[in-house]
């Protein structure tokens, strides 16, 4: 945990040194900002990126709201949210939604998340490191707080990896962006609350009128990507395989076993392919996996087939890298593929899908698929 310790100013000049010392209590608000991983960049929808969560904490007996943040490198602003904006990238700990024009209120000893997504500018070099510049108002807005936190490091190696499918039309459902279910899930597992699948993909496949499957929309065997072949996504050990859980109907609500953390994933499979990086792969038809623990894979090798187990309501897989040996208890970590065909992107639902198809495909290097785009893995024709 990287503790992001505050330097106060006010009135919109800088204090620093003895000057904060004898600045009055009353002027003083302490919030604790953490964020739990170093931020790395990530290649993504033709430009690099951040993605990450700042977890605020007023640890004061008082309210506050919190009306501005900045992501600074240097002099640069590199984000600069208030208003709406703000308020859709931030999160309250408690479960009752606050109040419409309350939503930056952060009461005594509560915790917000900001949800930050940074895009860097087009052609310049990532920074190395950032700070973060929070304001802050009284609640009766008399007093006004900005402070900036130390700087934290930026990674800038990203995991390339291959594919695990093969093929045509697959759409990248709930993918990386900052509105994203995968993204927005907060897990607090073992003593701490991690983004397990902060850039997880549901991959399904679509025809062209984003319809996945074909028939009756209640046989598995209807989908288009069911039975799909799933392949290792670099060389690596297998340190984890569950295999039995039996197959869902396709469904909102049919679930063919109670879910539980040991039935969310399915038959599911983990491989450690590095340096800490662990590559997991959910929702696989039981049967069909073709390794056990301990398994040294290649890349490529064929490691199951696709299917509809566990948390599910229709055939996909759930595909993200995680810094722990956990389907759920560690951080989500970015990943990016050596090249792919970029199709088109797409909205799934149901018969209101929304489909939006290149004129022709587009080559893509070094990139992670954002949400709902629609890529080709392989030299095969759409």
């Amino acid at each position: 945990m990287l503790f992001l310790a505050a330097v106060p100013l006010t009135r919109a000049q800088a204090l620093s040194g003895e000057a904060i010392n004898h600045l009055p209590l009353s002027k003083l608000v302490f919030p604790s900002v953490v964020t739990s991983i170093e931020p790395t960049v990530v290649r993504i929808d033709g430009h690099d990126a951040l993605c990450y969560e700042l977890y605020i904490v007023n640890m004061d007996s008082t309210p506050v709201e919190l009306s501005r943040v900045e992501v600074l490198t240097g002099t640069q602003d590199l984000l600069d949210q208030s208003g709406a904006p703000l308020v859709a990238a931030l999160k309250h700990s408690t479960k009752t939604p606050p109040a419409a024009g309350t939503e930056g209120v952060i009461g005594p000893a509560e915790q917000v998340v900001f949800y930050a997504w940074v895009d860097l500018p087009h052609g310049s070099k990532p920074p190395t490191e950032i700070r973060h510049a929070l304001t802050l108002r009284s609640q009766d807005g008399t007093d006004t707080l900005r402070i900036v936190t130390q700087p934290i490091e930026v990674k800038p190696a990203t995991q390339v990896i291959q594919s695990p499918l093969r093929g045509s039309n697959w759409l990248a459902g709930n993918g990386p962006g900052n509105t994203s279910g995968h993204r927005r899930g907060i897990i607090p597992l073992d003593g701490a609350a991690r983004v397990p699948q902060r850039f997880a993909i549901d991959w399904v496949q679509v025809d062209k009128n984003g319809k996945t499957f074909s028939g009756d929309e209640k046989k598995n065997e209807s989908y288009i990507c069911y039975g799909q072949k799933v392949h290792a996504v670099a060389n690596g050990v297998v340190t984890e395989v569950k295999d039995g859980i039996p197959q869902n109907v396709p469904g909102m609500d049919s679930r063919a076993v109670p879910i539980t953390l040991e039935t969310v994933a399915g038959n599911h499979i983990i491989l450690d392919i590095g340096n800490g990086v662990y590559a997991f792969y959910a929702h696989l038809q039981p049967g069909s996996l073709r390794v056990k623990v301990g398994d040294r894979v290649k890349a490529g090798q064929v490691l199951a087939l696709l299917g509809n187990s566990g948390n599910s309501t229709e055939p996909h897989l759930h595909f993200h890298l995680i810094d722990r040996n956990s389907p759920l208890g560690g951080e989500g970590l970015p990943f990016a593929y050596p090249s792919y065909s970029l199709l088109g992107k797409g909205s799934l639902d149901g018969d209101a899908a929304k489909m939006d198809w290149l004129t022709s495909k587009r080559a893509v290097h070094g990139e992670i698929p954002a949400e709902n785009e629609i890529v080709q893995f392989g030299d095969e024709d759409k």
